[in-house]
């Protein structure tokens, strides 16, 4: 089994150049995965760009903590199975942490679990004991299971991979938009990158005009951030499974001008 991650989809740059790769190599692959969060103008999703990327072939989108930052995805999150948040929001939050997606010719199952870190982050329940938990629904019904970590310290991620690791197929780190060095398949068969990086403009400040981002640390007043436009590129990992047993035999960094 063939699944691409795309990392953090960034503004309308991000959205173009993944609808872009996804017209020519969509066939190639049996799941697509993707983290959304920042695709709406940088924070937050509509329901048109949730449409546009599940049309490009998108099979599940993920989040984290800037999911509620368009309130209209309120409207829909319930509605739209494909459409996951952390899971490790309280349980009466809006919308699911995971979900069992069917290929497209309905023959493969792959679990998606979504969970954000704790460090320097809001305060979402423990995520260690939120994917035993979740786990021991997932794997009654298939052994191919990704999960992404949304987290801003690289010592919780890590810490994440080892902890899953022989558990589940892959544990992608989301959050810091720059694409690590890591990219690995754990001794156990977990394959692993503590983050996959960004997809969007990377002439920027992890996506943010520069010139703002300097403005807010040189005068410590608060700035209205705007989506930056050059140097374009999707970032993502593309991560073989072995049909049999749902353990990763690969992982390997994606970078793609734009």
């Amino acid at each position: 089994m063939k699944i691409l991650f795309i990392g953090d989809i960034v503004g309308n740059p991000g959205r173009t150049a993944t609808t872009q790769f996804l017209n020519d190599h969509r066939h190639e692959y049996d799941f697509i995965v993707a983290n959304g969060e920042n695709a709406a103008g940088g924070k937050g999703l509509t329901f048109e760009i949730v449409d546009q990327l599940l049309a490009s072939g998108v099979s599940v989108i993920t989040t984290g903590n800037h999911v509620w930052d368009k309130k209209e995805i309120l409207d829909f999150i319930d509605t739209t199975p494909q459409l996951i948040r952390p899971a490790n929001y309280p349980a009466e939050v809006p919308g699911r942490g995971f979900i069992i997606a069917t290929s497209d010719d309905g023959e493969t199952q792959l679990g998606v679990i979504n969970l954000a870190g704790q460090i320097f982050m809001n305060r979402y329940t423990n995520p260690f004991h939120a994917l035993n938990d979740i786990l021991r629904e997932v794997k009654e019904v298939t052994p191919y299971v990704l999960l992404d970590f949304h987290a801003e310290a690289t010592s919780e991620k890590i810490a994440m991979g080892w902890h899953a690791d022989g558990r589940v197929s892959a544990v992608i780190g989301t959050h810091t938009h720059v694409q690590t060095a890591d990219a690995r398949v754990l001794p156990q068969g977990t394959a692993y990158i503590t983050d996959v990086g960004m997809t969007g403009p990377h002439d920027s400040v992890i996506g943010t005009r520069i010139d703002d981002v300097i403005s807010g640390f040189l005068t410590m007043m608060p700035m209205r951030f705007t989506v930056a436009k050059d140097n374009v590129k999707l970032c993502a990992v593309e991560i073989e499974l072995d049909e049999e047993t749902g353990i990763a035999n690969r992982i390997v960094p994606r970078q793609y001008q734009y």
